[in-house]
């Protein structure tokens, strides 16, 4: 796979839902005979059964099901693939590598995340940091603000930052 293709990848302004945009990328990927491709829509496509919802038989008894395609939610999808791109990245670390195609690719589906830039102003916008004790007790605003879009250890290099300016 040397270089993601610009037709594979998602975001929330193509107006198709990520389920839809995958099955279309693995169809696509086929017919192109991007293996490296294919086989990572198989791998996130895998993980459907994964989903499932709580549900209460006649019996009273509480256990779940499989979601049905058109329950699969954008979030559900982005958690899958959060999974594997965390596992992904702790192979790379003891690969002592940094990237790999397949890091790309899984990454080409999700939001783009804060940069430390953006982290930054955001927090000198809007948090009064002589409120606290030290700068990392804001910790908690800015990951409740920017969610799953900041990585924690990326806030956390921020506010460190701050405190020592």
């Amino acid at each position: 796979m040397p270089g993601i293709k610009q037709e594979y990848g998602w975001d929330n302004s193509m107006g198709i839902s990520l389920y839809d945009k995958i099955r279309r990328d693995m169809k696509s990927a086929m017919m192109n005979k991007d293996t490296d491709v294919r086989d990572t829509m198989r791998l996130i496509m895998g993980a459907f059964p994964s989903l499932t919802v709580p549900i209460t038989l006649e019996s009273g008894k509480k256990t779940t099901r499989v979601k049905k395609p058109e329950e699969i939610t954008d979030d559900d999808l982005l958690n899958i693939i959060r999974k594997f791109v965390k596992s992904e990245k702790t192979m790379l670390e003891f690969k002592k590598k940094t990237s790999s195609d397949y890091l790309e690719l899984l990454n080409s589906y999700l939001p783009k995340m804060a940069s430390f830039e953006e982290i930054e102003k955001w927090i000198s916008d809007n948090v009064d940091l002589s409120e606290f004790n030290s700068p990392m007790q804001a910790m908690g605003i800015v990951m409740k603000h920017f969610g799953k879009l900041a990585d924690g250890n990326q806030v956390k290099d921020v506010l460190k930052n701050i405190g020592r300016s």
